[in-house]
């Protein structure tokens, strides 16, 4: 079940973003037992994308966050993003 929303997230995240640079690591395990872990997995994502360029990195966070919308509550439950510039 995991692969499958690594994937559904890399396509959400690739589709809006064009990433230069996409991680993603599934941190669900850490996190076994915790109530929201019902409601989708913990994941870390770094993303590298021009979309970026001249924003902050609260207006950053929020066009991951609008990439991946369809996907909170379901199959996401918890985002940590380490948004950046292309280097």
């Amino acid at each position: 079940m995991s692969e499958g929303r690594i994937e559904r997230l890399r396509t959400c995240l690739e589709t809006a973003l064009q990433p230069t640079w996409l991680e993603l690591h599934d941190d669900s395990a850490l996190h076994a037992g915790h109530a929201g872990a019902r409601e989708g997995g913990h994941f870390r994502v770094g993303i590298a994308s021009e979309r970026f360029r001249g924003l902050a990195p609260l207006a950053r966070h929020r066009l991951v966050y609008e990439a991946v919308a369809d996907l909170m509550g379901k199959d996401v439950h918890a985002l940590s993003i380490d948004a950046r510039l292309p280097a």
